[in-house]
């Protein structure tokens, strides 16, 4: 491999002759070969974003010069363009501050915004007025921000959108409610449905919530939160481009000293993130056990035929996407417990887990977005209702009886129940031969349809 020679304040090393980047990040490539888990390109985009930003301020504020803050600006518009993310080659396995995927930011851009007539320094003046300590925390800000607003809370809003489709087409639909996985009384398709629709709109209200927090960034708090070598003009200039840039209302945290220090707003974030995973593993769990069978389950719906089931089983097929769902919640729960261990060990000015926190949190983003748009088009918009399933079902429930409470009391509908049960009879045949009620009335009164939502007042 061809190199050439680069210098930083260590001295000589060498770096590979067609790499953009300088000795700074190559001594963190060579030193930290640990895993294979890169920085993610959600937060790279971020951390060139901040590049790009800060030459703004630092020329309206007038510390840069023109020439160089415009050569920075569309060295890092090159690279939100191109996403050459090769050129960032560092893993998450190194300094617990980002320092060294800073300093490959640093560099790059240096590389790409130097001209023959021009030098652009990566420390003097692509990093003036920041330290690596308030820019890794503004941009994994700005990188949760995005990830949740532009690709997750769209994939959760679609979801919605396909369950109310299926709420409005199946009210008619009535079917065995189920608690602690037994029979108990009736509710319609629809109703069921609408709880996995309300919980994802109420984890779309708590996503949106807790970007509020994350909205605060620690930019201009420079090393150990006093601001050192930056100006309040420049954090709310930084600010202002920002905005402009992005049509997002950030803004800067008040107390640096927290913003440096605690990661309460990515906790806050995240554990947002484990309430949708919580709900998605239910209503995937929901799904595959009332697809259950199709024969020997209880098979009140069917799923889309993906792909084959077994290697060995022909015809056999799987809830696939229902298992992929559920994974993935698994794994977005066990990132929100290492995001709450790792935001716990700051210590004095700064927390030393920014690459980890910054990695689990925009995994667990990713996956959910990825997760939520595969589960509703593979699965969601191709299930089917088994009607006559659910009827069958339906009538041969024992819980039924409940309709007879205020009628003959609990112990006699209990006793019903228990002799169709031990008899293998049905319920009305129960109540008939203990004599509890007449036929007109057991048809009166145990009427599913009565049983639901706005009919229940008819048995009061």
């Amino acid at each position: 491999m061809k190199t050439r020679t680069e210098y930083d304040s260590m001295g000589p090393i060498e770096v590979p002759k067609e790499a953009w980047w300088g000795a700074q990040t190559e001594r963190s490539r060579q030193n930290f070969k640990i895993g294979g888990e890169k920085m993610p390109p959600e937060l790279l985009r971020a951390l060139v974003l901040v590049k790009k930003m800060a030459a703004v301020a630092n020329q309206r504020t007038g510390k840069l010069a023109a020439e160089k803050a415009l050569a920075i600006q569309y060295a890092a518009d090159l690279l939100l363009k191109g996403e050459n993310w090769d050129e960032f080659p560092l893993v998450v396995w190194q300094t617990g501050s980002g320092t060294q995927s800073n300093m490959n930011a640093n560099e790059v851009i240096a590389h790409l915004a130097s001209q023959k007539d021009l030098t652009v320094h990566p420390n003097d003046d692509v990093n003036m007025s920041q330290s690596s300590n308030d820019v890794f925390p503004t941009a994994l800000h700005i990188a949760g921000t995005f990830a949740i607003e532009r690709t997750l809370l769209p994939a959760i809003h679609e979801m919605v959108s396909v369950l109310k489709e299926l709420e409005e087409t199946n009210q008619h639909v009535i079917k065995i409610g189920r608690t602690h996985l037994q029979d108990a009384t009736p509710v319609t398709f629809a109703q069921e449905v609408s709880g996995w629709r309300s919980s994802l709109e109420h984890n779309a209200t708590m996503l949106a919530n807790s970007l509020t927090e994350l909205r605060q960034l620690a930019i201009g708090g420079t090393a150990v939160g006093t601001g050192l070598n930056a100006s309040k003009a420049y954090e709310r200039a930084f600010i202002e481009a920002l905005n402009e840039e992005t049509g997002i209302q950030f803004s800067g945290e008040t107390n640096k000293f927290h913003a440096l220090a605690n990661r309460d707003a990515v906790v806050y974030v995240s554990g947002a993130l484990k309430a949708l995973a919580a709900n998605c593993m239910k209503m995937a769990n929901d799904i595959r056990w009332l697809a259950s069978g199709p024969r020997s389950g209880l098979g009140e719906i069917t799923l889309p035929a993906n792909e084959p089931g077994s290697s060995i089983m022909p015809g056999k097929v799987n809830p696939t996407q229902c298992e992929a769902l559920a994974m993935v919640a698994v794994q977005v729960m066990g990132n929100d417990t290492a995001i709450g261990i790792a935001a716990s060990q700051g210590n004095f000015e700064l927390n030393v887990y920014l690459p980890l926190i910054a990695f689990d949190l925009l995994q667990s983003i990713r996956l959910l977005t990825d997760a939520l748009h595969s589960f509703s088009d593979k699965c969601l918009k191709g299930l089917v209702v088994n009607e006559d399933r659910m009827a069958d079902l339906l009538e041969q429930s024992l819980m039924l009886v409940t309709a007879l409470n205020t009628h003959i009391g609990y112990d006699k509908g209990a006793e019903i129940a228990k002799k169709a049960f031990n008899e293998g009879t049905t319920l009305k045949d129960s109540a008939l031969s203990l004599g509890y009620v007449t036929e007109e009335e057991y048809e009166n009164w145990v009427r599913p349809e009565k049983m639901i939502g706005e009919n229940v007042d008819d048995y009061l």
